[in-house]
């Protein structure tokens, strides 16, 4: 009848300590709960969780039942050291019937002072064939209560599952340092220092971001396309509170209008056909941080009055559930349009738009800061010099060509031009020449309203073929007429060179 009971205790004992190691990822407090499980349940008086230190090398208590603080701090072991420091380095399971007359013995927590009649079993913590650490059990060893086997083997068992444990604890660790080093990374990037503008219009709306940032208030970010709303929202949420939390982003123009309300709140498993499973939304996964809505003005008026609850409530219902969920976010949200408009028309609900129009930021287009062009130029080319690996420059008549520019596509149609002028130059110096028809024909803006000067664009051009004449004359003069030569000093291919000749008239015999 003892044994059976010893049996059902050891089973007991098992399914405890694996309930406990999945429990957190605590590491010494799962550790000692599951010594105390062995203690509790096995008659087992001490226990030991050694860990091998990667470092020192050497082995030490990280967890322990039935010792003071003072006796965990002398627990060290190096490797072959004592009965604790060869299982670790045989990977043998060691048991010690009577303590007092093994001179292997260390005791060097000092914790049994009579060591007499006290056995000992040590087992190797270890999987894949890598040795993590080693546990240890001592107790008044009795015959009746089960054989040392059986210990043995209870004892093989949870270190199996110390082991598993220990390693997912290593790598849960690894990934949180990994997440903390990208998270200040981020934190850096939008840091307000490396947002790109100096010119007034742009200061001013650092300025009520630097306001706004720390606190919890809903904004409202307008402005034309490309003018770098969710930029402004990265840095938003990265400057709060709220930056080591999730930073959730949708795009409700991108996402079809029948899957708008599952992306944003979820569905419940069941709730139509092919809801095979619990689908989390946005929102849930934004609990805590922020989540960007942008271009909100494309939100179906069906869907406003539930974010309008959500705004206010702060809970809302998967579909196909009638279970409240609460979150705490906090909600930026963008537009291109104007939304009082929008109001006006019956599209966009009143109520909605002062809600989300706590604090409105509005980002002025590109042409309206044209003194940040020059810096947003560096940034791009340097920026796409790396990604190319190119050494490409750009001559100063182009920077006063792409100042007077409009940009109708805002930021996003500088970067676009700035990649693709770093791709495509034949030359490292980029020159009036090497620009997009777009901005240098009529219709192009480069007059800043979207017209041109017809006259003016003709002198232009009249002036750039001139320049490219004298630069082939002179890369010819240079190289005695070699065109091949000539044709590296100038970054283009002979063919190309060839071709400039003739449409230019040069003549060779007198160079």
């Amino acid at each position: 009848m003892d044994q059976l009971l010893r049996k059902n205790e050891e089973l007991s004992a098992i399914l405890h300590v694996s309930q406990v190691l999945t429990s957190s990822f605590d590491l010494e407090k799962n550790l000692y709960s599951a010594m105390a499980i062995l203690a509790g349940r096995l008659a087992m008086q001490r226990g030991c969780v050694f860990l091998l230190d990667s470092l020192s090398r050497e082995l030490k208590i990280v967890a322990a039942y039935g010792l003071t603080r003072e006796e965990i701090q002398r627990g060290k072991y190096r490797i072959g050291e004592g009965i604790v420091g060869q299982v670790i380095e045989t990977g043998q399971p060691m048991f010690i019937p009577n303590i007092g007359a093994e001179p292997k013995f260390l005791n060097k927590t000092a914790s049994r002072p009579l060591k007499s009649g006290v056995s000992f079993l040590c087992m190797p913590i270890a999987m894949d064939g890598k040795t993590l650490g080693v546990i240890s059990v001592d107790g008044i060893y009795d015959a009746r209560q089960g054989s040392v086997d059986d210990d043995l083997r209870v004892l093989s068992i949870v270190a199996s599952f110390i082991a598993q444990y220990v390693l997912l604890w290593e790598h849960f660790r690894q990934t949180e340092d990994e997440c903390g080093h990208l998270r200040l990374q981020l934190e850096e990037k939008y840091s307000l220092p490396n947002i790109i503008g100096e010119s007034a219009p742009f200061q001013q709306v650092l300025k009520l971001v630097r306001k706004v940032a720390a606190t919890d208030t809903g904004v409202l970010l307008l402005g034309e396309s490309g003018t770098g709303k969710e930029l402004i929202a990265h840095t938003l949420h990265y400057q709060s509170l709220r930056a080591r939390q999730s930073y959730v982003a949708v795009n409700l123009a991108a996402l079809p209008e029948n899957l708008i309300e599952a992306e944003l709140f979820g569905v419940e498993k069941g709730a139509f056909t092919g809801a095979t499973g619990r689908r989390i939304g946005r929102f849930e996964m934004a609990d805590r941080g922020t989540i960007f809505l942008d271009e909100i003005g494309e939100l179906p008026l069906s869907l406003q009055v539930k974010l309008l609850r959500v705004l206010q409530e702060r809970s809302f219902e998967r579909i196909g559930s009638s279970d409240s969920l609460t979150v705490n976010v906090r909600v930026v949200a963008a537009t291109n349009r104007n939304l009082m408009e929008e109001v006006a028309k019956g599209t966009f609900r009143e109520d909605l738009y002062w809600r989300l129009n706590v604090v409105p930021i509005l980002l002025p287009p590109l042409r309206e800061r044209a003194d940040d062009i020059p810096l947003l130029i560096d940034f791009y080319l340097e920026k796409f010099n790396r990604l190319h690996g190119r050494r490409v420059c750009i001559a100063p008549s182009v920077v006063n060509c792409l100042k007077t520019y409009a940009w109708p596509g805002n930021v996003r149609e500088l970067a676009n031009t700035m990649e693709r002028l770093v791709i495509m130059s034949d030359r490292e110096i980029v020159t009036e020449v090497d620009l997009p028809a777009n901005i240098l024909c009529p219709g192009g803006g480069a007059n800043g309203n979207g017209t041109h000067d017809t006259s003016i664009t003709a002198d232009l051009g009249n002036q750039v073929q001139e320049l490219e004449r004298r630069q082939i004359i002179e890369a010819l003069k240079t190289t005695g007429g070699v065109q091949q030569h000539a044709s590296r000093i100038l970054g283009i291919t002979p063919r190309q060179l060839g071709y400039r000749i003739r449409k230019y008239d040069i003549d060779l015999h007198r160079i």
